[in-house]
Formats: structure tokens, sequence, C-alpha cells
């Protein structure tokens, strides 16, 4: 039977993905990316906030007109599945099994009982829960996304990814470089180290944090040629990561920190453990000491009792620290969440007015950013062509993939997918980055 698989949400679902998709595989199915040819279509889904939870609805209803052609079997799971199961079985009738993410430990179980076992399939575990070392990574041939744990327990009051998730678990160290010792044998030359937060990474486990340590082990390994970390609270931002950062050339010279806010009240009515002084240190601190690094963040407007001044503080701070990369979204309301209960809701005509002069504001540090790049020289990962095929398509250690803009480079006779050239940029625009082959 064909298999085809859809995932929503963050990279940190798609490692759930990937897992699946190598649990089928190892159970002889073929995977196949046009649903029209799948017996068997597989959803992980995000229920973060209110738009990922509308997207996996209408992905769910989509596919459902699949069965009504080769699809003989609908199966969605992940973070929507665990908030809202039992409204979603008596929703959608269509879907033939629901999986939460904490019934993940018998994931192959549930589908057998669904699922004809004469076409089946025999395995010899009747309980298989998704392996690290099964996964089928699908994000093509030169990055993969390297979880190193699971869950969050900071608990921000907007937050509801301690409820789907659970609280904050660190994988030991020798798991994780046993599955990224794996990934380098694959042919594997960047990877991405993620988790809810990365910078607790081992404190459940070893009393303080491991990612220093830990990215240092992995700098070690043959054949990895990058590696980035996403996603540090300022609060865990230690020396000793700054400076492992600073001094390792295998470690990308880009911190991602989720800020949310700079007003002192607004932070504090998040639950948030940092306040506007220390995050403004910690930038300065990072930027003193790695004077080419990339800093990204994202900022959260229309928090419950956001007032007009606590908004002009968040766009003046963004004004003056001068984010090379910058993501804004407005406060969701999400069900069972502390914030949800808080007083002075804002408008959404204010919230969507206050997102658009952030964006409005970063558009135009971005392009001043990026012109300053002009006539620096880079090398380049090759990874695609652009659609007139007059451009290769790469990105430097500067770029995350899927999140950042890219590098355009003037294309050449030669063939260069997948490989690392020296580029010197030659022209910009917002995001991008436009360069030629030295």
């Amino acid at each position: 039977m064909n298999v085809g698989f859809i995932s929503l949400g963050c990279s940190k679902n798609l490692v759930d993905t990937e897992m699946t998709i190598g649990m089928f595989k190892n159970n002889n199915y073929k995977i196949v990316n046009n649903p029209s040819e799948a017996d068997i279509i597989v959803i992980n889904t995000c229920g973060f906030i209110e738009p990922a939870k509308e997207e996996a609805i209408n992905t769910i209803l989509e596919m459902a007109e699949y069965k009504k052609k080769k699809c003989k079997y609908l199966i969605v799971m992940g973070c929507l599945v665990q908030r809202y199961k039992e409204e979603l079985e008596k929703a959608l009738p269509e879907v033939d099994l629901f999986i939460k993410y904490k019934e993940y430990e018998t994931i192959w179980e549930q589908i057998s009982s669904v699922i004809n076992k004469d076409v089946f399939g025999n395995t010899s575990k009747t309980h298989l829960e998704l392996d690290f070392n099964e996964r089928v990574v699908s994000t093509g041939k030169n990055f993969a996304y390297l979880r190193i744990a699971e869950g969050c327990s900071n608990h921000c009051t907007y937050c509801a990814i301690p409820y789907i998730r659970g609280a904050f678990v660190s994988r030991k160290i020798e798991d994780v470089l046993e599955e990224a010792r794996n990934l380098a044998k694959q042919g594997y030359k960047e990877l991405i180290v993620i988790a809810q937060d990365t910078s607790k990474y081992g404190i459940d486990i070893y009393g303080e944090s491991k990612l220093a340590e830990l990215l240092q082990e992995l700098s070690k390994i043959k054949g990895i040629k990058w590696i980035r970390f996403l996603y540090t609270y300022p609060e865990s931002i230690t020396d000793e990561l700054i400076k492992v950062v600073k001094e390792n050339d295998k470690i990308c010279k880009y911190f991602d920190i989720p800020i949310q806010h700079i007003s002192n009240p607004v932070l504090k009515r998040m639950n948030r453990k940092s306040d506007g002084k220390s995050i403004r240190n910690v930038i300065v601190k990072i930027r003193k000491e790695i004077p080419e690094v990339i800093i990204r963040t994202t900022v959260m407007v229309g928090f419950p009792g956001e007032t007009k001044e606590d908004f002009e503080e968040l766009y003046n701070f963004v004004k003056e620290a001068k984010f090379e990369r910058l993501g804004a979204f407005s406060y969701s309301k999400e069900d069972g969440t502390p914030a949800e209960k808080l007083k002075d809701h804002i408008h959404p005509m204010t919230k969507k007015s206050r997102y658009n002069k952030i964006m409005k504001l970063q558009n135009e540090i971005s392009e001043e950013i990026m012109k300053k790049q002009i006539g620096k020289k880079l090398e380049v990962l090759i990874e695609d062509v652009s659609f007139d095929g007059k451009y290769y398509i790469g990105r430097s250690k500067n770029e995350v993939p899927d999140i950042d803009g890219v590098i355009y480079v003037e294309k050449t006779n030669d063939e260069l997918f997948d490989k690392f050239v020296k580029v010197e940029i030659v022209d910009s625009n917002n995001y991008d980055l436009i360069g030629k082959i030295k």
C-alpha cells in the first residue's frame, strides 16, 4: 500500500512526521508525495494558535476528498488531536483514526487495529513508539533537524505547548550524538538543533545547561560542516554558550532569541522570566563578543492589557536594536491558557494595526541591513534554481532554511547543486541577496 504524509506546524513536529514515515517504510510501505496515489494519508497537525488549527482542519477536509477516490484510510495525529480528540472525532467522521501525541507509544498498534491486517503486514513489535533512528529525513540532502528535547516547562501564560507536549524533557547527550553521527553518515552537511527552548537543554537530567557542551561535541563529528541551534530564551544564554559560538568555526554565528516583548508589565503578565533590561543586556553582550552575529527574534503584539505606551516601547526597541531577522504575530486567545482569563483583551483591529506598524518598521530595517551585505564574499550552499532558470538559490551560514531569505546566485554552466561555492554579493532587496560566483 502507498502512504502519503502531510506535516503541519513547526520543525519539532516535522521530526515526529519523519519518524512515522520511517516506521511505515520499515514495514514495507511505499511512501508517495502525491495524495492521489495514496491508499493511506497521514496528517500530523499543529494546535499551537488559532490560524494553525484552522489550517489543520482545512487540510483534513481537503484530504478527506481523496477518500472518494483511491484513499482508503485517513489518519490524523499530533498536537491538535492531543487537545481536541473527542471534539474532532464527533466533527470529522471522515477520519479513520485520531492519535494523540501522548499515544505515540502505541501508534503502530493503533494503526494496525484500523487497517486490515491482511494488507497491514507483519511486525515483530506490537508496541512501536517513534524511533529517532528510524527517521526518514524529508528536508532534502543537505540539512536535518536534530531534536534534543521535548515539551516545555516555561509556562508562558499565552502558550499551550506545556498542555500539549508536557514538561521539558531532554534527551541524553549520548543518544543525540548517536543520531547526529548517523545523519552525518547519510551525508547531511548541516544540523539544526531544535527544542522548544534549546537553552534549557540538559538541566532536567544533569542539573545544568549542556547546550554549549553538546554543540562542541557535535562539531567533532566528521562530515558535518554547519551547526546551528534555534529558540534560546534570553535568561538562559550563558557566557559559555556565547564563547562556544564565537570560537567554533562550525557553529553558525546565529542566535534565535524569542523575546516576545520588551515592556516589563507585559513580560510579567506573559510570565516571561526576563525583564526588559536583561533582554537588552544579553543582546548587547552577544553583539560585543560576536560583531558579525545574526540575531533573530519574535515579538507579540496585542497581548491582553498591552497599552499604547507598552507598544511604543516595543516599537522603539525594535527600531534601536535593528534585529537582522524579526517575525511578529498578534496575540491569539488559546483554550485553557492563563492568558485566556486575563482582562483587557485588545480589539482585533488594534492588534492588526500594531502588527502592521512593527512589520513595516522591520521591513525598512531589513532593507538597510541587506544593503550593507553588498560587496561581501560568502560561502553559499546551492540548493535550488529559480523558476526562470537564471539563478541558483542558496544559503550561507546566515540563513535558516524555510525561515529566512535566500541568496540568488547568477547561474553558470557548472553543476553546483548541493555544493558550497564562494559568492560575492552584488545586490539586495528587503529580505534576499543577489550574488555571483567568484
